[in-house]
């Protein structure tokens, strides 16, 4: 059982307990001043490596002692939670990190502490070395199909919470995998993605005329042309780059849902945003298609292959594009 005050912070004097605000609560007869009771705050954390394995500590002190549970523990005053959370990561795993989001916020009831509220985060690694720390006996990755003996039900909770958020964007990288894996580098046609990198900005012009003229971008005609035209090139660069492999998904991620996200708020519509983005498909493959000489069967394989590649990378940017869109 949690611990209950028996006398004042304020004067020292017993308390007693009566009926005030449709409840039971502890009351300073000397001072009147209401002890209340709250749930504690505390703050939790799911941290992923790139195998989508979770980071569990094993408890070296009760309450439930021997068991795994996410990196935890109370906040301290004068921190925000977030802040706790991080603060708890580093001193149980000996790993920086960041906050990327709010999982949940659950209820709990744990024996010594009572009432408590465990507000969870999903965090990223961004420096340290896994070791446990204090108040862990030992820490490992878990595949959270595969969990070991939990401590709390709540960070069972939070950890398929966090996985759901993950499950279409991780369905369609496995769908691709391996294409991807075979595909690897060298291909024959990283010699049109050479070409169009080295053609960007007469592309981008090709794709501006069109999305001005398209009845399904009208919204496009409204934009700023230097804007449009700047994004426009940079999402070529990073196009050509991620086909060659130096692109760093994370990148790809967070370059196009930032662009629906700007989209939205820029008034336009989603249909646009996903009708601009196959306008742009076109025009890459129409220009590698006039541009360059084709003669032998091997030339057409070749813009084949870099179609197929692009309807990788394009599903992907129509799905952060879209989760941009929504999100915030």
């Amino acid at each position: 059982m949690p611990l209950v005050p028996k006398f004042c912070s304020q004067c020292g004097h017993a308390l007693e307990t009566r009926h005030v605000d449709d409840r039971m609560r502890q009351i300073c007869d000397s001072c009147n001043t209401i002890h209340y009771q709250n749930p504690l705050p505390v703050a939790a954390v799911v941290l992923m490596n790139q195998e989508r394995q979770v980071l569990l500590v094993k408890r070296k002190k009760n309450p439930r002692k021997g068991l795994w549970c996410l990196p935890m523990g109370f906040a301290e005053l004068n921190e925000t939670i977030a802040e706790a959370a991080l603060r708890e990561l580093e001193e149980e795993t000996c790993v920086k990190g960041r906050v990327k989001r709010l999982i949940a916020a659950l209820s709990a009831v744990i024996e010594i502490y009572g009432d408590t509220l465990i507000v969870t985060f999903e965090v990223e690694k961004t420096g340290g070395e896994e070791r446990a720390g204090c108040d862990a006996d030992e820490l490992a990755y878990f595949d959270p199909s595969n969990l070991p003996d939990m401590a709390f039900e709540s960070n069972i909770s939070a950890i398929k919470y966090c996985i759901g958020e993950y499950k279409d964007e991780w369905a369609i990288q496995d769908s691709h995998k391996t294409f991807e894996e075979e595909a690897g580098r060298g291909m024959l046609s990283d010699s049109l993605v050479t070409f169009i990198r080295d053609n960007a900005k007469e592309v981008s012009e090709r794709w501006l005329k069109e999305v001005l003229s398209n009845q399904s971008t009208v919204s496009y005609k409204k934009g700023d042309y230097p804007e449009l035209m700047e994004r426009i090139t940079s999402a070529l660069s990073q196009f050509t780059r991620w086909l060659s492999g130096t692109e760093a998904e994370a990148e790809v991620r967070a370059f196009y849902r930032k662009l629906g996200s700007d989209r939205r708020k820029q008034g336009f519509e989603l249909h646009e945003i996903i009708s601009s983005l196959t306008l742009f498909r076109k025009q890459v493959l129409t220009y590698a298609r006039d541009k360059k000489l084709w003669k032998r069967a091997i030339d057409f394989y070749t813009l084949a292959e870099l179609d197929r590649r692009f309807y990788i990378f394009f599903d992907k940017a129509i799905y952060h594009v879209t989760r941009g869109f929504l999100e915030d």
